[in-house]
This record gives C-alpha cells, structure tokens and sequence, in this order.
C-alpha cells in the first residue's frame, strides 16, 4: 500500500421508513401499531408544522440533501452506515415493540443514490416485520448490489466480516454487533439455523474476544478493522464503563476503529492508542422533526463523520466531522450558531475522554491539535 490515508465515512442511524417512506414515489402501508400514532403519514405532518412543506413525491434523493455534495466532494474509500430500516413489505409486526420501521422495496433508490458500501443491520428495528422480513430485506439490498453486516439468514452469515478492497491494496474489514442495551430484543439472535442478528448479551472482555476472533479468521496483513456496534440508550451522554471497557479490549486487541450507534444525539468521541472510539454517533436521516420531548440533546442536529486512518498503522490521522441539520426530512448545513453548539457538546462531553474539538475555517470539526 501507499502512503496516502483511507478516508471512511461513518453515519449513524440511518431510518428511511415510517414518514420518510411515505414522502418517496412508492410508498408502503402507512398502517401504524403504536401507541401515540396509527399512520406513518402523521410523521410528515408533524416535521411540515416545524419547517413547512415537504413536496410529495420527492426524488430519491431528498433525504440526504447536501450531504451527498459533501460526501462527493471527500470521496471517502468507504462509506459505512447503520441502516436502521427493515426493507419489506412483510407485515408480520413484532407486536412487543413499540415502535416499528419499514421501508418499501420501491423506495430502495434512497439509499443506493448515497452509494454505502457497508450496510450494518444488527440494530433493534431489521427485524420489526419478522424474520421473513429480514430476509426480504437481505434479498432485495443484494439484489441492488449493497452489501450488509451484523444480521443474517443464519448465525455464520450474521457474524461474518465484510471486506472492502482498497485501491492501493489492502482491504477494510467491517463486523458489527449489537446488544440489548439498544433494544434488541434477545429472540433476535442468529442461530445456527435461524435468520438474526449479531447478537452480544453484553460488552464483556469474553465478548470481545469473540468479534476478535471473527475477525482474526479473515484478516490479512494490511487489513484495516471496524467493529460498527449497536448499543446504550436513546438519550443521554454516559458512557458506561462497560462500554470503554469494551471498545479498548477491542483495539488493544487489533481493532483499529470503533464504529458505535444507537443514541438520537451525538455521544463522545475518544482516541485510545491512536485508534478513534466513536460511542454514539446520533440519528444521520429519519423522520423525527416534530417528535417533542428532548429539544435539549438538538436531535435535529446531524454529524458526517470522515475518519481518516493511516493505511500501514491503522493509526487514527484526521477526523472531520460536518454538522448537518434536517429539516423538511431533508439534510442542509447547519448554521455557525448551530455548528459552534454541537461542537462545544462533543467538546464538553469528549474531554473525560481527553479529546478536544476545535472550529475549522470550512465549517467542520476537527481534533484539536493544542
């Protein structure tokens, strides 16, 4: 390999169903099982109350909004995302749960115009329309030539590493996981001849040395590791010890990159033996805008995060991190106000972990080098 750096985009949840799905040209059933909310289209009026109209249909394209220009502009070698959507249209709803997405097959090409490479479906909503519905789902991101980790037709598929070929050799290996502290329900949980997803009952050092050794069967010298994991709460900046426990027996044990989701808001970022923790990359696309109750944590908010790893070490070299805000379910740049607020959080909330965060003059954040 060269000595040029791997750039990687990293993005946190990423939910296009519910309201999202109805504002794109193939719409599913809008039919709603929760509590507060019997159909999907209710979420369109709720974000058209806070930012005004939202035009229907829109392109495939609409959600994502300026950050695909940003995204083309650092043409990142990988692009991972968790994508918290089941894509189905099964309607076996997982009625113990509150809260159900699902994304029409039809709408596929909202995810496809922002070109992921890695896929991460262990989360706590693959599996809202049964397990015909997560299979469903790894047909058809197949079939559209996406490739996904952490779920599976069984417990072999679910757990094995994705490789991404780099272009000056080498390769990006990604595994993901996730835990019931995210909601997963434990029933989830691939088997050996059962659809699931890449089950941990909790961040231990045993658990640890699993993913390791999952990697470990594939991994090549000149190979760069992501562990992407779904964990923690919806809401709220600890971290629990556990967690860092887990992140840094993951690098100590060759990991070069923790990849974490699951909270609505950003959490701190740490850089532990030069290699970056991300423990909470906050909500990316979905349709939340008029949901009240946490205007504190500024869930409308939005970070794309670009992780730039040395290609021999796997050393952390740059992050960038571009603030985004949603509005009409569509992503713009956020303001100065709204960039300077998300950056003194991440600083405020990162420095126990000895990270600073600083301004750069295009609008990003960057590490702070003093």
């Amino acid at each position: 390999m060269g000595d040029e750096v791997v750039t990687l985009f990293l993005a946190g949840d990423v939910m296009l169903g519910r309201g999202v799905d109805q504002i794109l040209p193939s719409p599913g059933d809008p039919t709603l099982h929760e509590d507060h909310m019997r159909d999907a289209r209710g979420y369109v009026e709720l974000a058209e109350r806070v930012n005004g109209p939202i035009p229907r249909p829109v392109t495939p394209d609409w959600p994502w909004g300026e950050a695909l220009a940003v995204l083309d502009e650092a043409a990142p070698q990988v692009r991972v995302i968790n994508l918290e959507t089941a894509v189905t249209v099964s309607d076996d709803v997982a009625r113990d749960k509150a809260v159900h997405y699902r994304m029409h097959p039809g709408n596929l090409a909202c995810l496809t115009v922002a070109r992921p490479d890695v896929c991460v479906l262990a989360n706590n909503h693959v599996l809202d329309f049964g397990r015909a519905g997560l299979v469903e789902t790894l047909d058809t991101l197949s079939a559209a030539g996406l490739t996904t980790v952490g779920a599976g037709r069984d417990l072999e598929e679910a757990t094995r590493p994705v490789a991404m070929p780099l272009a000056g050799g080498g390769r990006v290996l990604t595994v993901a996981v996730g835990t019931p502290s995210s909601g997963i329900p434990t029933g989830w949980a691939a088997r050996p001849r059962r659809p699931g997803v890449a089950f941990l009952a909790a961040p231990s050092p045993d658990a640890a040395d699993g993913v390791l050794a999952w990697l470990d069967a594939v991994r090549r010298p000149g190979d760069l590791a992501v562990v992407s994991i779904h964990w923690g709460s919806n809401w709220g900046y600890d971290v629990p010890r556990s967690h860092t426990r887990f992140a840094h027996a993951l690098i100590d044990g060759g990991v070069d990159l923790v990849h974490g989701h699951s909270s609505h808001h950003p959490r701190p970022v740490e850089v532990y033996r030069d290699r970056l923790i991300l423990y909470g990359c906050g909500d990316l696309l979905d349709d939340y805008e008029g949901i009240a109750g946490y205007e504190h944590y500024r869930d409308d908010l939005r970070l794309l995060y670009l992780v730039s790893l040395h290609p021999g070490s796997g050393a952390l070299t740059d992050l960038r991190i571009v603030p985004m805000v949603a509005r009409r379910m569509r992503l713009e740049h956020a303001s100065a106000a709204d960039g300077e607020w998300i950056r003194a959080t991440l600083d405020h909330v990162s420095r126990p972990f000895g990270v600073h965060l600083a301004a750069a003059g295009d609008g990003m954040l960057r590490l702070a080098t003093a």
